[in-house]
């Protein structure tokens, strides 16, 4: 079911654009869905991949509706089908920003060593910023699923990894490196690399807790459009 206060117009611009192909109302339809599945993604998952799979009904060749029905799928732990949707999505779409998520698709199948392999697959450099920084991170776990901590480690340190500066991806970035850290028994580096994640947070949230102190720069990235990162 869709709420009334749900609108087609709620949806993001760019995802509207890629419903041009269907009837208005259909167009409609499908927004709502990926509307609700939006909203529900971190509290109901399993609500919000119903809503994916209604939309899918109704517009399975639309880039956008296979990618929420991917990361959907990814949220409620269906690895398999968010690897198969991601590969359909990659395959419309033309695009690899979803890479760290199919890499980490394939560590949810138990298979670190394909998870490693399709993140190499793509040139690093061809990708966003974001997405290399998420992808690192993505490695960085199939590093640790084998047992492989120095070369977790080392997938981690990357030029974004500059606790000068707070980008959105700097918080989860500094969490994996911190992780790793703790895994090699490194602690005291390891609470350091916490400590910059929870000012970076706070940094890009606007808030107040940081020390007078700490510096951190805050850049805000264009990503097409009026969207920003």
């Amino acid at each position: 079911m869709i709420p009334d206060d749900v609108k087609p117009a709620d949806l993001d611009r760019i995802a509207r654009n890629e419903l041009k192909t269907l009837s208005k109302e259909n167009a409609e339809g499908v927004a709502c869905h990926l509307v609700m599945a939006a909203r529900l993604i971190d509290e109901n998952p399993a609500l919000a991949h119903e809503h994916a799979i209604s939309a899918a009904r109704r517009a399975g060749r639309i880039g956008v509706v296979r990618e929420t029905l991917a990361i959907t799928a990814y949220a409620t732990g269906d690895f398999g089908l968010a690897l198969r949707e991601l590969r359909t999505y990659r395959r419309i779409s033309g695009r690899d920003d979803q890479l760290p998520m199919m890499v980490d698709s394939e560590r949810g199948l138990g298979r670190p060593e394909k998870a490693l392999e399709l993140a190499r697959s793509v040139p690093r450099a061809s990708l966003p910023v974001p997405v290399q920084v998420e992808l690192a991170i993505a490695m960085s776990g199939a590093r640790l699923d084998l047992g492989q901590l120095d070369a977790a480690l080392a997938e981690l340190e990357i030029p974004q990894l500059d606790a000068a500066t707070a980008f959105s991806y700097s918080p989860a970035l500094f969490d994996a490196y911190a992780t790793v850290l703790e895994e090699l028994g490194r602690i005291a580096e390891a609470e350091q690399w916490y400590e910059r994640s929870e000012i970076a947070t706070d940094a890009l949230a606007g808030g107040e807790s940081a020390d007078e102190d700490d510096v951190v720069e805050i850049i805000e990235e264009q990503r097409g459009g009026d969207d920003v990162d």
